[in-house]
C-alpha cells in the first residue's frame, strides 16, 4: 500500500500536476488527483500504522515510543497528549468514513485517557505516566488538557458520547476557574497538579518559563471551537469569540505578520524568534474559529489578517524545495533552516486555506510545493508514517523518533482530512465553473 502512494507522488511529479512554474488556476481533473494522492496517505500509510505498531501488545493502552527502524522503547513515558490526538484523530477519521477500525482506535484512546489520566482527585488531566501507570508528571499543563477538550468533542461529534462531552466540558469549566486571566485576557500557561501556580511554568523541559505563550493560547482556541461544534454553548462562544480577539490583538506582532511566541501575565513580548510553522497555522485556524462563530463581520476582519500572514509565510519561511523552515531573527535570517513533520503539514492546509480565501493560484502552487516535499523526504514509504523532520541539507534529523510523546498522527492526519476535503470542494467548484451553460 505504501507503494501505491509513492507511485502516485511519482505520477504526479512527472506530470503538469507538479509544475511550480505554471501560474494558471488548476483544473478540476488536477485538483482531483492532488486529493486523491493525499486522501491515500492518510488512509494506506498514516492511520494503519499506528494501528498496527502503536497499541501496546501487552495491555490496555498504547506504547510510549517507536524509533524510525520500528523498535520500541518499552521504558518510554506515556503522556494525556499523545492520547489526546490520537482520540481525535480517529474520532475524525470514523466521523469521515465510518470504519469499524477507526471507531475501535478511538475508543481505545478514550478508554485510556479517561480511566488513566483522569485526575479523580483534583480534576484535570495528568501530563506524563510510566508505562505501568506510575505518575511521572502530574501537573496540569493548559496545552494538554486543550488537546483533551479538542478529542473529546470529536468523539462526541462521531460517536454521540455524552459522557464525552460532559468530560470535555467539565476540563473547560476548570480552565475558565484556573487558567482563564480576566483581567489581562487570554489563558495562563501551566499549574501544580491540585491547580496553583508553581514558580516557573513551561510547556517543555527545554522551553522558557513565562506565564503566556502563543502555542498555548493557539491551540485552546482550536479546542474550544470543536467543543462549540458540540455544545453551543453561549458562555463558550463569547469566551471564545474573546480568546480570538486576543490572538489577534495581542499574539499577532503588530505589523500582522508574525505570532510572537512569549509573553509576561500582562502580554508584554518575551520573544522575538519567528516560528513559520506557527503562524501559518494560526492563517487557517483563525479562519476555521470564525467560520464556526458565525459572525459574518469577524470573518470578514480575519480573512485579509490570514492572507497577510499566508503571504509572509511563503515569502520569508518556504526554501527552494518547497518544504517550510523552522525559524527566523526578526531581521529575517534562517536561524534554524530544519523541516519537521508538523510544519509541512500546516503548510498544506495553511496554504490551501489561503488559495481558497483569494483565489491567488501562488498559494495552490506553495500547498503542490510543500507535498511534494512531504512525499520526497518526509513520508517514510519501507516503514510506513512520517519521520520527525529533515535538516536544510535534507538528511534526517538525527535521534529523533517516529512516535512517542510529542510526535503523534494529529497534524499529518489533519492536514490530509484537510486539504484532501478542501481540494476536493475546489475541484468540484472548478468543474461547475467549467460546465457548458
Amino acid at each position: 500500500m505504501l507503494v501505491t502512494v509513492a507511485c502516485l507522488g511519482s505520477v504526479l511529479a512527472g506530470s503538469a500536476f507538479a509544475s511550480p512554474a505554471r501560474a494558471a488556476a488548476p483544473s478540476s481533473s488536477e485538483l482531483e488527483a492532488f486529493a486523491n494522492s493525499v486522501d491515500a496517505e492518510l488512509r494506506t500509510d498514516i492511520l494503519p500504522y499506528w494501528i498496527k505498531h502503536f497499541r501496546n501488545p501487552a495491555g490496555p493502552g498504547f506504547l510510549g515510543e517507536i524509533e524510525n527502524d520500528g523498535t520500541v522503547r518499552p521504558d518510554a513515558p506515556i503522556g494525556c497528549l499523545l492520547t489526546s490526538r490520537i482520540l481525535w484523530t480517529y474520532s475524525a477519521a470514523y466521523r469521515r468514513t465510518k470504519d469499524p477500525a477507526y471507531l475501535a482506535m478511538a475508543q481505545d484512546a478514550y478508554d485510556t485517557l479517561q480511566k488513566r489520566f483522569w485526575d479523580a482527585k483534583d480534576g484535570g488531566f495528568l501530563w506524563k505516566l510510566s508505562p505501568d501507570g506510575r505518575i511521572l508528571d502530574g501537573r496540569k499543563e493548559v496545552y494538554g488538557q486543550s488537546f483533551a477538550i479538542y478529542g473529546l468533542a470529536e468523539y462526541y461529534l462521531a460517536t454521540g458520547n455524552q459522557a464525552a462531552l460532559d468530560r470535555a466540558i467539565e476540563v473547560y469549566h476548570l480552565l475558565e476557574k484556573y487558567s482563564h486571566d480576566r483581567a489581562h485576557g487570554g489563558y495562563l500557561e501551566a499549574f501544580t497538579r491540585d491547580w496553583k501556580r508553581p514558580p516557573g511554568a513551561r510547556l517543555s523541559d527545554i522551553g522558557p518559563e513565562y506565564a503566556k505563550s502563543q502555542n498555548t493560547n493557539l491551540h485552546l482556541m482550536e479546542a474550544y471551537t470543536n467543543l462549540l461544534r458540540a455544545w453551543p454553548d453561549a458562555g463558550l462562544r463569547t469566551n471564545l469569540r474573546q480568546l480570538a480577539e486576543v490572538m489577534i490583538t495581542h499574539v499577532l506582532s503588530p505589523d500582522g505578520s508574525h505570532l510572537i511566541l512569549y509573553f509576561d501575565a500582562d502580554w508584554t513580548p518575551r520573544s522575538t524568534t519567528t516560528s513559520f510553522g506557527h503562524d501559518i497555522e494560526f492563517n487557517w485556524l483563525l479562519t476555521e474559529t470564525a467560520g464556526v462563530l458565525g459572525d459574518p463581520a469577524f470573518e470578514a476582519r480575519v480573512k485579509p489578517i490570514c492572507l497577510k500572514i499566508a503571504s509572509d509565510t511563503l515569502a520569508e519561511g518556504v526554501d527552494k524545495d518547497g518544504g517550510l523552515m523552522n525559524e527566523a531573527n526578526p531581521a529575517g535570517v534562517i536561524t534554524d533552516g530544519s523541516k519537521e513533520w508538523w510544519q509541512q503539514a500546516e503548510a498544506l492546509t495553511g496554504f490551501i486555506n489561503a488559495y481558497q480565501l483569494s483565489g491567488d493560484p501562488k498559494y495552490y502552487q506553495a500547498a503542490r510545493g510543500v507535498w511534494r516535499f512531504i512525499e520526497t523526504h518526509l513520508i517514510d514509504h519501507e516503514h510506513g508514517e512520517w519521520f520527525w523532520g529533515v535538516e536544510r541539507d535534507g538528511s534526517l534529523e538525527p535521534h529523533r523518533y517516529k512516535a512517542g510523546f510529542w510526535k503523534c498522527p494529529y497534524h499529518n492526519s489533519r492536514c490530509c482530512m484537510e486539504a484532501s476535503t478542501r481540494l476536493w470542494t475546489l475541484a468540484a467548484e472548478s468543474a461547475g465553473a467549467q460546465a457548458p451553460n
